[in-house]
């Protein structure tokens, strides 16, 4: 098997490698080879290890000859650059933090390099992932959506989601704590999992935003996703909000919804006068059409509650809060001058925080969760926008000064944050691509740990062609 590797999806490589059809070592070199070749324009990669990626793919292909069968072996993937690997530099998309190698592997990296993944390095990602867009120390530039050069891919997953997308890695891995998985995968035209809080256990503390960020997919299929999230569901014995599910997520997609679902639907962003792009409207009442020709119940209700300012404040100390501790348990005293503008300015503000800032914070955060989940007791599923517009052109989150970034980024991104404050699976889908090319995306959102039915229902979905396949192999002219 030669030509155009990468139009495979993920599925199709790992039946193509189990069957001898192409090697192990021949896929992560045709990869690698793309990434030399286009990562300059996007972005898309901190840190890529070809000698790493090339052992472990030589070592793959004797496991497959022996027939061996584990569940990701010999596909090349990348890891977020926001979590360590054994023996691979993690730099948290900081200069201040650069050379950082971890002795060992984070959870989740560990499962996905124990199921027989070839890491070809790391995803690029925001600093600290404290910001919906992806630019940093690091690498010098900006991570891009293939779609546009000149638009961000989003954040903090930017990198996971362009090197989809741009066929620079068959699937990756991701992480989201107030939707830096999610708004990735909108600017690129993917598919992004955030699941149910505790089905994938994190091991590092310091960037999850006080336990609401969760590792999850981003892929170009529901099949593709379901894939890596197999391998990521599985708990720790020291999470306390651990589960297993009952059976595989593979399995789940190939089946419908159990019965016909009641779908809440809103596109309100809930900012007062910041209101949703027409084509942001559009792929949402698109999706409900949709939903109803399938025979679910949809009804259109009202925002549960408002991002008012008591909220807005709230987050920017769940923010601040976390990337003090970050800075303070990872870059060195003399070394904190290299942390970018917004970054100093957020640990700033959380030094100057006390604990019962925090903690009525967390109240605050708390009451507005229940409110979603007190509105939402008798849906199934939600379904709403990811974002209030299109990818973003580079500079505009911080055109108005670091004081303004959070402001800016939320009115972007304020449909996603309240998913991960109570707990529950959503996932981003791709809608369609605008006149200029532009993609946008909707986000379902289901019961808390009732991830199966919400992936059953997005495999249905995109079953019924609910998006174009489009991917934009434009540099391979």
């Amino acid at each position: 098997m030669s030509g155009r590797l990468h139009e495979l999806s993920a599925a199709a490589q790992l039946s193509a490698l189990r069957a001898g059809e192409v090697s192990s070592r021949e896929l992560t070199e045709y990869y690698l080879s793309r990434i030399e070749k286009f990562d300059d324009a996007l972005g898309a990669f901190a840190t890529v290890t070809p000698d790493v990626a090339v052992e472990e793919a030589v070592r793959a292909d004797e496991r497959i000859a022996l027939g061996e069968r584990a569940p990701l072996l010999g596909l090349p993937l990348g890891i977020k650059d926001l979590y360590p690997t054994a023996g691979v530099r993690t730099t948290f998309g900081s200069a201040a933090v650069a050379e950082l190698v971890a002795p060992a592997d984070a959870w989740t990296a560990g499962l996905i390099r124990q199921a027989g993944a070839v890491l070809l390095g790391k995803t690029n990602t925001a600093e600290l992932g404290a910001t919906c867009y992806t630019e940093n120390g690091v690498t010098g530039r900006p991570t891009v959506t293939p779609y546009d050069l000149t638009r961000y891919a989003s954040g903090s997953s930017g990198g996971a989601a362009a090197a989809v997308a741009a066929g620079l890695l068959p699937l990756a891995h991701a992480g989201d704590g107030a939707g830096s998985t999610r708004t990735p995968a909108a600017t690129c035209h993917l598919v992004g999992v955030k699941p149910s809080r505790g089905l994938v256990s994190s091991s590092v503390p310091l960037t999850s935003m006080t336990g609401t960020t969760i590792e999850g997919p981003i892929a170009r299929t529901l099949e593709d996703a379901a894939l890596l999230l197999d391998v990521m569901a599985r708990s720790w014995d020291g999470d306390l909000d651990g589960w297993r599910p009952d059976g595989r997520f593979a399995d789940a997609i190939e089946r419908p919804p159990a019965r016909p679902l009641r779908v809440a639907v809103w596109t309100d962003p809930g900012l007062g006068d910041v209101h949703p792009h027409p084509e942001v409207v559009r792929a949402v009442e698109r999706t409900a059409a949709l939903l109803q020709e399938l025979g679910h119940d949809v009804r259109e209700v009202q925002l549960p509650a408002q991002s008012d300012e008591p909220v807005r404040s709230a987050l920017r100390t769940l923010f601040a809060s976390s990337v003090d501790a970050a800075v303070r348990s990872l870059v060195p005293p003399d070394r904190r001058g290299l942390l970018l503008p917004y970054t100093r300015h957020l640990y700033a503000e959380g030094q100057a925080l006390s604990g019962s800032d925090l903690f009525a914070a967390q109240g605050v955060l708390a009451r507005y969760a229940s409110a979603f989940l007190n509105a939402l007791e008798t849906f199934d599923v939600a379904l709403t926008p990811v974002t209030s517009g299109p990818p973003v052109p580079l500079g505009h989150f911080q055109a108005d000064g670091v004081e303004a970034i959070a402001d800016v980024m939320l009115a972007w991104s304020a449909y996603t944050p309240w998913a991960n404050l109570t707990g529950q699976p959503a996932v981003s889908l791709p809608s369609h691509l605008d006149r200029d090319g532009l993609p946008y995306g909707v986000q379902l959102v289901g019961r808390r740990r009732a991830d199966a039915s919400l992936l059953a229902l997005a495999a249905q979905l995109e079953r019924s062609a609910l998006w174009d396949d489009v991917h934009p192999y434009c540099w391979d002219q």
